[in-house]
């Protein structure tokens, strides 16, 4: 392994996180009072549990800028296992808390947590640091590909089992990507389309709600007061909003005639709200964000760093551009949330922590480089 000197963090990836989390929970504040007065007589409710959460995830996130790396290699068996067994309690009764339909939740002392958050962060540390040893011989289907496949294979099974089919699948793509990264034969790839892409379509036409959100996505008149209404009053608010919006705290759709618009849909109260240059402006943050952190991997002489800051950087953007082309009607509901934007303490704890070791990916270089032409 090449000499690693430690360098300053990347500044402007660092600018770009305080600004995703200082405007992610001003629209936050903006997008849920009303619903919070309507649900706990409390306007601030998500505002103030969205903030200690904020805390909770800055704290780990300086531990995670600050941990060496190597720490995080070792422990890697352990992330894995308690990953996988914080996501079998989930299937637990009393311990595992079904919201809309889905077994995703453990209910703990009166708090919730989504084991399937910390599984992505999980998997992207485990496949960074399995490929990283055996850069080598990566393209051996025993030792090298098969074992990987059969722990990603598990815990997406895991997943789709707490009728979570978004998560999973996102998780599979992630996992994915890796491996096209890590320059496995395209024989390999085809092999798994084969098995993988019948497999999907027929799990994904097992449900009869995945089913309805198809056919809202395709056409969201034929239920405009079922399953087509969430389509419509996302599409309904980016309209209002216009090219300047009507400013934070006007909108208007998010007083009952968006749900969901403190989570899943509330890119639309920044739509509403920010209007078209506001909504351009935070899709503009999460490109930036993505360019400082796949720049990171390319600038990598280490593996590790080059694998893992590639997932991290991945997990948070490939999630934001979901959600934000489900609000903008581009691909049907997948009920993934916004990074940094979206109500969730799970979530935003976790993406602050992956943000935190990024930041740390950033400092670690080494004399060579990947790519010097970034």
């Amino acid at each position: 392994m090449e000499r690693i000197e430690k360098e300053p963090i990347d500044f402007l990836l660092f600018l770009i996180l305080i600004l995703l989390v200082g405007l992610g929970v001003s629209v936050l504040f903006s997008a849920s009072y009303y619903y919070a007065e309507k649900l706990t007589q409390d306007s601030y409710y998500f505002f103030r549990r969205q903030i200690v959460f904020i805390i909770l995830g800055s704290i780990v996130a300086i531990i995670a800028a600050n941990t060496p790396l190597e720490l995080w290699k070792r422990a890697t068996p352990y992330f894995l296992l308690l990953s996988l067994l914080l996501t079998l309690l989930t299937f637990i009764p009393g311990v595992g808390l079904p919201v809309l339909g889905a077994r995703r939740w453990l209910f703990v002392f009166g708090r919730s947590f989504q084991p399937s958050e910390l599984v992505k962060f999980c998997l992207v540390l485990y496949l960074a640091t399995l490929f990283s040893k055996k850069e080598e011989r990566i393209n051996d289907p025993l030792n090298s590909i098969l074992p990987p496949l059969i722990v990603v294979s598990f815990f997406v099974t895991l997943i789709y089992l707490q009728n979570d089919f978004s998560t999973a699948f996102f998780i599979l793509f992630i996992a994915i990507a890796m491996f096209f990264i890590a320059r496995i034969k395209l024989r390999y790839f085809f092999f798994l389309g084969f098995i993988v892409l019948p497999l999907g379509v027929v799990l994904l036409f097992t449900k009869a709600h995945r089913v309805k959100r198809i056919i809202a996505f395709l056409n969201p008149a034929l239920d405009p007061s079922g399953s087509g209404f969430q389509v419509i009053a996302a599409r309904s608010a980016l309209m209002n909003g216009g090219f300047w919006g009507r400013g934070l705290g006007s909108g208007i759709k998010k007083l009952g005639g968006l749900p969901e618009a403190h989570s899943d849909f509330i890119y639309a109260v920044i739509g509403e709200e920010m209007g078209f240059l506001g909504a351009l402006f935070v899709l503009f943050l999460f490109i930036l964000f993505a360019w400082r952190g796949y720049s990171i991997s390319l600038k990598a002489g280490d593996n590790f760093i080059y694998y893992l800051s590639f997932g991290i950087t991945s997990l948070i953007f490939v999630q934001s551009l979901m959600n934000i082309a489900v609000v903008t009607g581009l691909i049907p509901a997948t009920g993934i949330p916004l990074p940094f934007f979206s109500s969730g303490g799970s979530a935003i704890v976790l993406t602050l922590f992956m943000s935190g070791l990024l930041l740390n990916l950033s400092r670690t270089t080494s004399a060579a480089r990947r790519n010097r032409f970034v």
